[in-house]
């Protein structure tokens, strides 16, 4: 072992699924790109890390809903994009050549281009942490989309994209939860 800088120690953990979180503030949608999200629960829910440093926090705060959308690599550029501007200024479905599709449960839209949907509302907020807590409403698949590989940001501007699967369900069915 060699040490390395603690100040890179969350690179080693960051990489979970990058989303696309869309809201919509009564007046028009935006979307934000976010890497720091955990699943809590089964049940299901999910937290994120999110502050009024985004745009996108004021009507998350409000309105209480967003859709976690999941992008596939082939959406890389959009979606480095999508988090390098403000929705204050940028209409980014536009900008980024992106569909807003309605939501069955919150008025946030889906993204037709992403791989899946997950329609939320937020249940709870840490303040100390700026973590969001969600539950998911309704969750939606893209089958059209040929790509499967999500994104994951390592958190000094690279990526890393998923690869081959290993099926280990039958090992782990006393600890998943039935029907999965």
């Amino acid at each position: 072992m060699r040490p390395m800088k603690l100040s890179r120690a969350f690179t080693l953990l960051e990489p979970g699924p990058v989303v696309l979180v869309t809201t919509h503030d009564g007046k028009k949608n935006n979307i934000m790109t976010l890497s720091w999200t955990m699943v809590v629960d089964f049940t299901p829910v999910f937290a994120i890390t999110t502050g009024k440093w985004n745009y996108s926090f004021a009507a998350l705060k409000k309105h209480k809903e967003c859709v976690l959308a999941i992008p596939t690599i082939d959406l890389l550029d959009q979606v480095v994009g999508i988090g390098t501007c403000s929705g204050s200024d940028t209409d980014k479905f536009d900008q980024f050549g992106l569909t807003p599709l309605p939501g069955k449960v919150v008025k946030a839209p889906l993204i037709k281009e992403c791989l899946a949907n997950i329609e939320c509302k937020v249940i709870d907020r840490i303040k100390k942490h700026n973590i969001v807590v969600l539950e998911g409403v309704a969750a939606h698949m893209n089958p059209a989309r040929k790509e499967k590989r999500m994104i994951h940001a390592v958190g000094d501007g690279t990526f890393i994209v998923d690869g081959r699967r290993f099926d280990r369900k039958k090992m782990m069915a006393s600890k998943l939860p039935s029907g999965l």
